[in-house]
């Protein structure tokens, strides 16, 4: 699979253009999803993942960089809990590096969740993991429920769309902490059109920590 991307601000603004693609990879699929920006800002997340019976993640990657972002980030994470993640910020330079090993649920899924949602009927409802890199890794739930639906158009022909709400859960006192701060990520929301073959059509939230973004789909332009 090969899909074309733009990533928009809240405002509609463009920021960049990106692609989407996934190819087999080692006996499973690697999916990777990229953005260009215009001020030579990155990014990049890249998973590799089985799908026999049930979706593993085998490793997982992000690189985010430039003006973009508030810090450069450089992430690693391996099906069995290894991290390597290195952050830099814009504001003062300082460097924080974090290496070590989490205890990792069956149902990790950085860099998963659209392909999970495009596995999920317009009534399902999912809870799995997630690695947040803030930039110290954390555990946290994140649950996968439909919210809606919304009349998309190719052309004269329509489309149902399913809105599916994506909400991370960090519990405990960890939890209560992050929320006095105002640290807890805002949900994202994701539409796939469910019938036939599902296919995904558009992102709005956090691509990881900062500002809601909008992602779309989109086809490429000729070059004159």
């Amino acid at each position: 699979m090969h899909g074309f991307l733009e990533l928009h601000n809240a405002a509609g603004g463009l920021l960049a253009h990106g692609d989407l693609i996934q190819l087999p990879r080692d006996g499973g699929i690697e999916s990777r999803m990229t953005f260009r920006f215009a001020d030579s800002s990155f990014f990049e997340e890249t998973v590799q993942f089985s799908q026999r019976g049930v979706f593993a993640l085998r490793s997982y990657h992000l690189v985010q960089r430039g003006a973009a972002f508030a810090a450069d980030l450089d992430a690693s994470l391996t099906a069995a809990g290894a991290y390597v993640v290195k952050s830099t910020s814009h504001d003062d330079g300082k460097v924080k590096s974090y290496t070590g090993t989490l205890e990792m649920p069956a149902d990790v899924s950085n860099g998963l969740p659209i392909v999970l949602l495009k596995n999920l009927t317009r009534h399902d409802t999912q809870t799995v993991h997630m690695v947040a890199f803030t930039p110290a890794p954390r555990m946290i739930e994140l649950r996968l429920a439909p919210v809606t639906e919304s009349r998309i158009l190719n052309g004269g022909h329509g489309e149902s769309a399913v809105e599916f709400d994506l909400k991370p859960v960090i519990g405990g006192v960890t939890g209560v902490l992050a929320r006095l701060l105002g640290k807890i990520p805002p949900d994202s929301h994701v539409w796939i059109v469910t019938q036939d073959a599902p296919v995904f059509v558009r992102f709005e939230g956090p691509l990881y920590l900062g500002p809601s973004w909008r992602i779309d789909l989109v086809a490429p332009r000729w070059a004159k």
